[in-house]
């Protein structure tokens, strides 16, 4: 890559970080995408809730965007993981584990987030497949079949109420003494939502997709699907090494334009918000380029 200088530079090349590459595009501006093309979703089978393509692969989907954002000539793509990031005079200055600089008024961050799986035999094999964390991405598919939840007190009995609406056969699997109170406990089992408190040794699956739930006493419990909720961290530290404020839950702030309080730096996509959805990282990718650009305009205007 002959230019190591852009208006713009995008960490993250899926469906957030694509969609503020083709805003910007669209816009003229000299953009890089810099990606290691390994998006979290990429263990699911079908991504659903999304107008024009339920039901497709999230492959195909980011296939085809990065095939359309190709057609704009001021975008380029870096195949590489960014690893470092500061802020400079002229704007910022982007490393790579290859050791290749980048510089750029401006920095986009749609790194996405990194899942921590449960030390669970199954578990990580089944993640996204079987094993699912929002019903309206994956809960449609399995309405009506025996269902499971993986999960304790508030976050257990709020979810219950909600997958309830999906199928009348649910389990919430606690995995050790429920936390529930007792007027919780009252209310699902009012709904025929059966509790289990023993703990949970495995899951038996048939490449991701579940069979059993296997307890450490030696027990099991058949379902077809289990949702869980895991803990994450942010991909990259570049946020934090430049000085974006994270939330209490730990995503990068943002307001309604998408920007960070570090002035020059957006962020858009799963690493600002708990809504993980192919649907509204693209809106934010597009909120976050339209916003770049804006400012990149009112400041040379």
């Amino acid at each position: 890559m002959t230019n190591n200088n852009f208006d713009i530079i995008i960490i993250g090349g899926s469906y957030s970080g694509l969609s503020a590459a083709m805003a910007l595009g669209r816009s003229l501006r000299n953009v890089l995408v810099i990606d290691t093309g390994k998006p979290c979703n990429r263990q699911t089978p079908h991504s659903h809730n999304f107008l024009t393509e339920d039901g497709e692969t999230p492959k195909k989907i980011s296939m085809k965007a990065k095939k359309q954002v190709e057609k704009y000539d001021s975008v380029k793509f870096y195949d590489g993981l960014a690893t470092g990031g500061v802020k400079t005079q002229k704007g910022f200055e982007i490393a790579t584990q290859s050791g290749d600089t980048f510089t750029s008024k401006k920095l986009i961050l749609a790194t996405g987030v990194k899942d921590i799986m449960p030390d669970m035999k199954g578990f990580s094999e089944s993640w996204g497949i079987s094993v699912i964390h929002c019903p309206y991405c994956h809960g449609y598919e399995v309405k009506h079949e025996k269902t499971g939840i993986l999960g304790n007190g508030e976050y257990g009995f709020e979810f219950s109420k909600m997958i309830n609406n999906l199928t009348k056969d649910l389990t919430l699997f606690t995995n050790g003494k429920s936390t529930l109170t007792e007027e919780q406990t009252l209310k699902l089992k009012a709904h025929h939502i059966k509790i289990i408190e023993d703990e949970v040794d495995s899951l038996e699956h048939s490449k991701g997709y579940i069979k059993n739930v296997v307890f450490k006493n030696g027990s099991k419990s058949s379902v077809k699907a289990l949702y869980a909720k895991v803990p994450f961290v942010l991909h990259t530290d570049i946020s934090t090494k430049l000085g974006c404020e994270l939330t209490e839950q730990g995503y990068i702030a943002v307001d309604a334009f998408q920007r960070t309080n570090v002035h020059g730096v957006y962020a858009c996509g799963d690493n600002t918000t708990f809504m993980r959805s192919v649907s509204s990282a693209i809106a934010m990718g597009t909120a976050a380029g339209a916003m770049v650009n804006k400012e990149i305009i009112e400041e040379a205007f």
